[in-house]
């Protein structure tokens, strides 16, 4: 049961970390475009943000499940 809460509460923790990182990615897009960066480049700017959002998740819950502390 005390494996269950812990599974879960990484869970929940992995959810909010990567909601925050999409808010911040998110406006870096906004960003880039705004300073008049063409809409060419707009599926390359996606990929790179997908990739370096996947990258920071799979931090995050490698770094969680061996450092989160017991329940």
């Amino acid at each position: 049961m005390d494996v269950l809460f812990r599974a879960i509460a990484i869970f929940i923790e992995v959810l909010i970390l990567a909601s925050i990182m999409y808010v911040l990615l998110t406006g870096v897009r906004l960003t880039a475009f705004d300073l008049n960066l063409g809409p060419k480049y707009k599926k390359v700017v996606a990929m790179a943000l997908v990739l370096a959002a996947s990258m920071v998740v799979v931090f995050f819950i490698a770094h969680l499940t061996s450092f989160y502390p017991t329940i």
